[in-house]
């Protein structure tokens, strides 16, 4: 086991978030109960914003940024992980409040852990990752809230092209919905008809100011994109139905009304994948375990080594990436 390996370290500069490579020790790890030695990451839009500072993830700098582990543990002082062990970490505030994945080694909590699928490799559980993760909560919780129903009217997905979006897609389509998927790159309508999607909807369509209460059609949808896409996606919902709502690539603001939720008891359901509790986090990966094709997923998935981080991080600002990116720390 190396003393000293390379990270991506989010620092402040001149008042402002700026990211770098720079040797770090094991030392400069925190005192956590479990050591793990990272095989791969994932290049997340939160993880973009980090490196590229286009928004200020970290709270506090020096901070090793990366929101995504999969590895094994190499030392344990808690009875229910040992070394050997092949694990995964999403969120828990890592790259934002805890020092994160892009690095050879990290020590963790250990209740930030859940043991990686029998379905999955440490590859395949971060081509997943925190957006494929995040997805698969969204299909839980519209599912628990009884809003869709395999075979039953339209199920919407905004960023379809995304790590959320294709992910969703193939999620819902795998359990027999019919998924329409809305993107403003139609080169990709290929590529998402090959995940499930029966579909298209224009994101322009979505991101034209519309009127509170519009023409019902979604039965639910998950939407990563907020702003006014979430607004006219949830005027447009079916009496009953419900948005699963899991991020902010248009914005954070929502400019709605109260009308779709008192009028037609339209549900807003907030999807926070960061800090969701072991049973909800179990819960989504048991889905992904069931639900997911491989196949498709291989499809999604791209490797990239570490050293491609800062480039890779404005590609995903700039809306370039489709699919998932996995991160090779080794390389």
């Amino acid at each position: 086991m190396v003393e000293t390996f390379r990270a991506m370290v989010i620092d402040t500069v001149d008042g402002k978030p700026a990211a770098g490579f720079r040797e770090v020790s094991l030392k400069d790890l925190p005192d956590n109960d479990v050591l793990v030695e990272i095989a791969y990451s994932t290049l997340n839009y939160k993880d973009g914003l980090a490196i590229t500072g286009k928004g200020r993830i970290a709270r506090r700098t020096p901070l090793i940024a990366g929101i995504d582990i999969s590895g094994t543990v190499v030392e344990s002082r808690a009875a229910e992980w040992k070394p050997g062990d092949k694990v995964i970490v999403n969120g828990w505030g890592l790259s934002e409040t805890e020092p994160g994945a892009y690095g050879r080694y990290q020590r963790v909590k250990a209740e930030w852990l859940i043991p990686l699928p029998d379905a999955f490799s440490l590859q395949q559980a971060m081509a997943i990752g925190t957006a494929g993760y995040t997805s698969a909560l969204c299909v839980d919780a519209l599912e628990k809230w009884g809003a869709i129903k395999p075979g039953e009217g339209e199920v919407l997905v905004t960023g379809a092209a995304g790590g959320v979006g294709s992910v969703a897609i193939a999620l819902l389509s795998a359990r027999g919905y019919k998924v329409t998927a809305s993107t403003g790159r139609p080169e990709t309508h290929p590529y998402l008809e090959s995940l499930g999607a029966t579909n298209f909807i224009d994101r322009a369509e979505l991101q034209q100011k519309g009127g509170p209460l519009q023409k019902e059609r979604w039965t639910g949808g998950v939407d990563s994109v907020g702003s006014t896409t979430l607004a006219n996606a949830l005027a447009q919902t079916v009496r009953g139905g419900a948005i699963a709502a899991c991020g902010l690539a248009g914005g954070a603001d929502l400019p709605a009304t109260v009308l779709p939720h008192i009028l037609r008891s339209v549900a807003l359901i907030g999807v926070d994948s960061v800090m969701a509790p072991n049973e909800q986090r179990l819960s989504a990966w048991s889905r992904l375990a069931r639900d997911l094709d491989k196949t498709k997923l291989d499809a999604i998935t791209t490797v990239e080594p570490m050293s491609k981080l800062p480039e890779l991080a404005q590609a995903i600002i700039d809306g370039q990436i489709r699919g998932r990116v996995v991160i090779d720390v080794t390389a």
